[in-house]
């Protein structure tokens, strides 16, 4: 130390800049060679081997020449999304699960990657090259593309344009409605606020997407000459068609239906209980209702004896299930399980919207740990819908609303944990994670104030770890790339290829004979009401 003090100050810098080095060198030598010694006992041999390739390969032709397709109509369709799921997150979980699973990682499966049909949508809005959830909502459930931050209208409503939203020659209907004319029963299933944009794209019609309660309006300073005009997105659920005729409601947000008191900080200006609402209302109507609001409710009710359930769990979206907190709120797989059991009673079939949200604000704050854990989670829903749907009669869609800028990237070897290190720069000598992201919070783990590279060492193995991102952003921004769709069941074959993600919905009501979809002869341009 006294040798050190002694010694110029750009001396230290490199002697720390050395030290830093040797210790970044010697643990991820030592961590790649545990991880290529673990893989090489289980695969490594076997992959050497040509013939092993060469029959892998074989294998996968003859599974595709036997496929067949399915043109007999669809009873039931069940659209599953996975907010901001994007190709890398599908890879980055696929290697994740299989590794937690004890698998090879590399060459694991999610169960929506061996669906027999797959494709590519295009995510644009009309006014934006990148898109957000709200106009993608209205893309993937009604067939048209709008502005982006709106909801079920046309691209002639603009954000914060009151008067427009409430002309009823820009609302567009949904396939939920489609659904509910052809008499089948529908059900929408989230882990964020059922208010959300995701499940709001279903029964809504809002020009800002965020406008989910009266305070959310009176709150803004956007519009105030026209705001009067507006409605709330929670009111439209619980009084408007056809958010009042859903058959199952899941999700979190009680604070956009509930006024505000010692419990819900946030709740709603205007005094109105729209749960109480909702339960009045089917009871006046003679309809077996029932409102559920912690995990017990739904898992050990006897929910399927009702026709109408509704069930908030949190005030605004679920904690994620990789952190503590969330004992009170059931899985996405548990309230798919349920949406489906009570749907299913209705001879005439169901459409069921089941969105796995929490992938996306994960990615927004850079939480690649907890965002490939929510993909999991989103995984175990889809695995419930294929075990208690008959794959004969049911369509299932499994797609992204629009993608996230996560990168998949270095030379890390095979078995390597994808949120360990693939090895040092080349340039400054510091670690190189093997995810990062393009912009958001978590640039502060890239470059500290003084330029250097910040030395997070292992501080990835936290959960709530933010990963490196280029550039500074309060929360990272969405990616504009293609989103996969993965569809099985009749008429899958018609989702393959690339197209507009306004196809979507198209496709899925010629499925089932419903809506614009009922032959291609009949779909017209706009399905206005």
């Amino acid at each position: 130390m006294a040798l050190v003090n002694h010694l110029p100050k750009v001396s230290v810098v490199f002697l720390v800049i050395l030290a830093l080095t040797q210790q970044i060198e010697s643990l991820t030598s030592s961590m790649d060679r545990t991880r290529n010694l673990e893989f090489s006992s289980q695969d490594i041999r076997i992959e050497k081997d040509g013939d092993y390739w060469l029959e892998k390969a074989s294998n996968a032709l003859k599974g595709q020449l036997q496929k067949r397709q399915q043109t007999n109509r669809a009873k039931n369709i069940i659209l599953l999304i996975g907010d901001g799921m994007s190709l890398t997150t599908v890879t980055a979980a696929r290697i994740y699960g299989g590794q937690a699973a004890g698998k090879n990682g590399e060459s694991s499966s999610l169960s929506f990657e061996n669906f027999p049909d797959i494709g590519l949508a295009k995510t644009y809005c009309v006014n934006s090259q990148v898109a957000d959830s709200a106009c993608t909502a209205t893309a993937y459930l009604t067939g048209v593309k709008n502005n982006r931050a709106t909801i079920g209208v046309t691209a002639n409503v603009t954000k914060y344009d009151c008067r427009a939203e409430q002309d009823t020659k820009n609302h567009i209907t949904s396939i939920l409605d489609w659904a509910q004319k052809a008499n089948k029963s529908t059900g929408i299933v989230t882990n964020t606020r059922i208010t959300h944009a995701t499940p709001a794209g279903a029964y809504a019609h809002s020009c800002y997407r965020h406008w989910e309660s009266d305070r959310d309006i009176s709150d803004s300073n956007k519009a105030i000459d026209q705001k009067r005009a507006c409605r709330d997105i929670a009111q439209q659920l619980i009084r408007d068609l056809p958010g009042k005729n859903i058959n199952v409601i899941l999700g979190g947000g009680r604070e956009k239906l509930l006024p505000s008191s010692q419990e819900i900080k946030r709740g709603r200006s205007d005094n109105i209980d729209l749960i109480k609402e909702w339960t009045r209302e089917k009871t006046e109507r003679n309809l077996r209702n029932k409102y559920v609001a912690t995990r017990s409710q739904l898992v050990e009710g006897n929910v399927t004896e009702t026709d109408y359930l509704l069930g908030l769990f949190t005030d605004s979206h679920f904690q994620y299930a990789l952190l503590p907190g969330k004992e009170s709120q059931p899985s996405l797989a548990e309230m798919t399980e349920a949406a489906i059991r009570v749907l299913s009673k209705n001879e005439e079939g169901y459409f069921l919207l089941v969105e796995g949200g929490l992938i996306d604000l994960a990615h927004h704050a850079n939480k690649a740990h907890i965002a490939l854990h929510e993909t999991i989670e989103f995984d175990m829903a889809i695995r419930k819908a294929l075990e208690l749907s008959n794959a004969s009669d049911t369509l299932i869609v499994v797609t992204a609303d629009h993608s996230h800028t996560l990168t998949h990237s270095g030379y890390p070897v095979r078995g390597s944990s994808v949120f360990g290190l693939a090895g040092i720069s080349n340039v400054d000598k510091m670690p190189l994670p093997i995810l990062s992201y393009a912009a958001g919070p978590g640039y502060h783990h890239t470059f500290t104030r003084d330029g250097l590279r910040y030395p997070f060492w292992d501080d990835q193995i936290d959960k709530n770890f933010r990963f490196p991102a280029t550039f500074p952003q309060q929360e990272a921004n969405h990616g504009g790339e293609d989103v996969p769709v993965y569809a099985k069941g009749p008429w899958s074959h018609l989702l393959t290829g690339s197209y507009e993600q306004n196809l979507i919905p198209i496709v899925m009501a010629y499925a089932a004979g419903i809506g614009p979809g009922k032959t291609p002869n009949e779909i017209s341009p706009l399905n206005r009401k």
